[in-house]
């Protein structure tokens, strides 16, 4: 598909069935993880890919709660994508604190969505959570304390049934314009 066709088939997953991400596909998805473009080349990022089906079910537990329950879909999911944001380069770091930017989580953004795009490709299903238990995870994936997870991805495959919904965004005439605010 083109890349326009791609971007209109993406779209957050929040049902999974049961069936195992094969191994070349979970290698695509970490080889466009690792062609992400970031600030100054820094790649400030660790990929977890969490396909182990105790530890996956125990990192979706980790995404949701008796009070927030908004995430119970990701017990299905039978993989997860863990983005670790690790340190970047000095002059990205000198550079985002003299422009006041983020830079690593732009870039984290730029990679997860490579991840996403990519898996849509393959014919599965992604969607980003920012809403976890960081501790929880950290602790089960044996991430240093002071590291921060910047996102987590549920994967898997969506039923037959799960249907491409229509986009709802802005109209376009209000997220854009030409040569001035």
């Amino acid at each position: 598909m083109n890349f326009y066709e791609l971007i209109q088939k993406r779209q957050s997953v929040r049902r999974y069935i049961n069936k195992e991400v094969e191994p070349e596909k979970l290698k695509m998805l970490i080889e466009s993880v690792r062609l992400a473009p970031s600030a100054s080349n820094s790649q400030p990022w660790k990929l977890i890919v969490v396909d182990e089906p105790g530890l996956s079910e125990k990192i979706a537990l980790a995404t949701f709660s008796k009070l927030v329950a908004f995430n119970r879909f990701a017990v299905e999911a039978p993989v997860f994508a863990v983005l670790v944001i690790e340190k970047p380069k000095v002059i990205t770091q000198l550079g985002g604190s003299v422009k006041k930017r983020e830079f690593p989580l732009i870039d984290i953004g730029i990679a997860a969505e490579h991840f996403c795009l990519q898996a849509t490709e393959l014919g599965l299903g992604t969607c980003m959570i920012g809403w976890f238990n960081e501790k929880k995870i950290k602790r089960l994936l044996n991430i240093p304390e002071k590291k921060r997870i910047g996102l987590v991805i549920s994967l898997g495959y969506a039923p037959d049934d799960y249907k491409l919904r229509e986009k709802i965004r802005k109209p376009v005439e209000e997220i854009h314009s030409f040569n001035k605010y």
